[in-house]
């Protein structure tokens, strides 16, 4: 199965640059904060460092989503990808002048993931341009399983170059990727139709518009997109921030764990990523709740047992179903969604995401102030067992009506 798709040269490509690619935004998200904190050495404005990586996805990112449905989407990749270049080496050209300041960084880091809300739909939705209905499950499988695999990989180049070079040649190690990258996609055989006509604000809005009603009418797609924050909703704080401080309250090397039980995790999920087009050939919104259901079963083990053994397997249970309901989520986008609509699409799910993270981590974070953490654990993981396995009980009775009523015509 993997080999034949691995035969595909433009397959080959894909996958390679996007996986380096994926390396290099790894990278220099640490990096900016890294060098935010050594040139104020404070945690408020590093933190402002953060929401400028994160921010540009709720402003931008359904607007990304149209222009991957205008432009074709190859020749957007390779110039986005070259703009990128001497964004990032701007920054290693400023420091070694002693010119960079905090609001520079600032401004770099918002520009470049603004640029990523414009890149990442026009990317998802040039696979299935590239792939059969058959060989998407092993490609997002693959796709998935790289990028996983990039952050196992990236603490450990972390190390080598702040032990060797300095923190900000993460971005010297970034524009090379970004040129790996561009090259890999210009090696893309893809027959994109040329879009023809006058764009504007106004039609974008109303490209928006049309798919919000669109979406709001598919029932698959308006329950998924449904789901899909509510799951993540669920899950963020408890998974991110909740877990960190529980393990300070077991044990003296806290981040050391925390960083041990991401590493299962993340190993975990490859293994997964590698499995599961072996057992779902054809995947559906069922599919992304039995993953759900995995994914809050890990959540409530580790929240109901509370100890440090007891946070790896339930590590374990969530890098289980977090990519069976991740490579699900894609797969039905990339079959129900027409591909005009593609970009536009994927550029909503991400907006989900990220909003779900932020209305997570502030919500949660609030209710932790009073409430237990284990309590919050048990809770959210009960919470999206009960949502995903009552969608399955559901959908199971519904079709059983159906068997009875064709029984009796």
């Amino acid at each position: 199965m993997y080999k034949e798709v691995l035969l595909n040269k433009t397959i080959r490509y894909y996958l390679l640059g996007g996986g380096i690619s994926k390396l290099g935004d790894v990278l220099s998200g640490m990096a900016f904060l890294f060098l935010a904190y050594d040139l104020t050495g404070s945690k408020t404005l590093t933190t402002g460092m953060a929401i400028a990586e994160t921010a540009p996805y709720l402003l931008f990112g359904l607007v990304g989503g149209v222009i991957a449905d205008w432009v074709q989407k190859k020749k957007l990749l390779i110039v986005l990808d070259l703009v990128r270049i001497p964004l990032v080496g701007s920054v290693v050209l400023l420091y070694y002048i002693d010119a960079l300041h905090y609001i520079f960084l600032l401004v770099i880091s918002f520009l470049i993931q603004t640029i990523g809300c414009f890149f990442n739909p026009a990317h998802r939705a040039l696979l299935p341009l590239i792939t059969n209905e058959e060989q998407r499950t092993v490609v997002n499988s693959l796709n998935d399983t790289l990028s996983r695999g990039v952050t196992v990989l990236s603490p450990v180049i972390a190390i080598w170059l702040l032990s060797s070079y300095g923190a900000v040649h993460f971005f010297t190690i970034d524009a090379v990727t970004y040129a790996i990258s561009s090259f890999c996609i210009w090696r893309l055989h893809v027959t994109e139709v040329r879009k023809v006509g006058k764009k504007s604000v106004k039609m974008a809005v109303s490209a928006i518009v049309e798919f919000s009603k669109w979406a709001r009418n598919h029932v698959s797609i308006r329950n998924l997109f449904f789901f899909t924050f509510m799951i993540v909703f669920l899950n963020t704080w408890v998974w991110e921030v909740g877990m960190l401080l529980a393990l300070s309250e077991l044990t003296d090397r806290s981040e050391e764990v925390f960083s041990m039980v991401q590493g299962v995790f993340g190993a975990t999920v490859i293994v997964a990523n590698m499995i599961i087009p072996f057992v779902f050939k054809k995947m559906n919104l069922g599919t992304y709740m039995i993953g759900s259901s995995i994914w809050g079963g890990g959540v409530l083990y580790y929240g109901l047992f509370y100890d440090v053994e007891h946070f790896v397997i339930g590590a374990m249970l969530v890098g289980i179903g977090i990519p069976i309901a991740g490579l699900a989520r894609v797969y039905i986008l990339q079959t129900l969604v027409p591909e005009e609509m593609l970009g536009r699409g994927f550029s909503t799910n991400a907006v989900l995401l990220y909003l779900a993270n932020t209305v997570s981590l502030a919500l949660f974070g609030a209710l932790a102030a009073f409430i237990p953490i284990q309590t919050l654990m048990v809770g959210s993981g009960c919470l999206m067992i009960a949502a995903s396995v009552g969608y399955l009980v559901a959908v199971k009775a519904k079709m059983g009506r159906r068997s009875s009523v064709q029984f009796f015509k």
